[in-house]
């Protein structure tokens, strides 16, 4: 069962800055095109690109907040 729970967060003004690293991005890239070619993923390596890709949303639903804010201040 999921359950909603509501966070306020004081959101520093670069949070819309935030992008996953380089690295981090180029690694969630390689297994989602391995993927794509149709070689499935080994389980560690699928649990691997569920977690980038879960913090890779999380960070955009955070910058998208943090754009809205902004915009609503201004």
């Amino acid at each position: 069962m999921s359950q909603a729970i509501h966070l306020e967060v004081e959101v520093p003004d670069d949070l819309a800055k935030l992008r996953l690293p380089e690295g981090v991005q180029q690694r969630l890239t390689e297994l989602l095109d391995k993927q794509d070619e149709g070689t499935p993923l080994t389980g560690p390596e699928q649990r691997e690109a569920e977690g980038l890709v879960d913090l890779a949303e999380l960070l955009s639903l955070l910058r998208m907040r943090s754009e809205r804010m902004s915009s609503e201040r201004s």
